[in-house]
């Protein structure tokens, strides 16, 4: 997800992705320990998709 993309959502809407991309990322970790995955580079872009969506909470809460 583009930081463009996450601008143009309400608080409420990155509020609700940031739970459901956290899980989505703790799962992903817990299936590629077990066996691993055919893209891992899945973990990185999730991680970043996370941490992208976290910091526009904390601007929005900041400003």
């Amino acid at each position: 997800m583009k930081q463009s993309a996450i601008k143009e959502l309400t608080t409420t809407d990155l509020q609700g992705r940031l739970v459901t991309l956290k899980k989505n990322y703790t799962d992903l970790k817990m299936a590629h320990a077990i066996t691993p995955l055919e893209n891992p580079m899945q973990i990185k872009s999730l991680r970043k998709t996370v941490a992208r969506i976290a910091t526009e909470l904390t601007k929005r809460e900041l400003q």
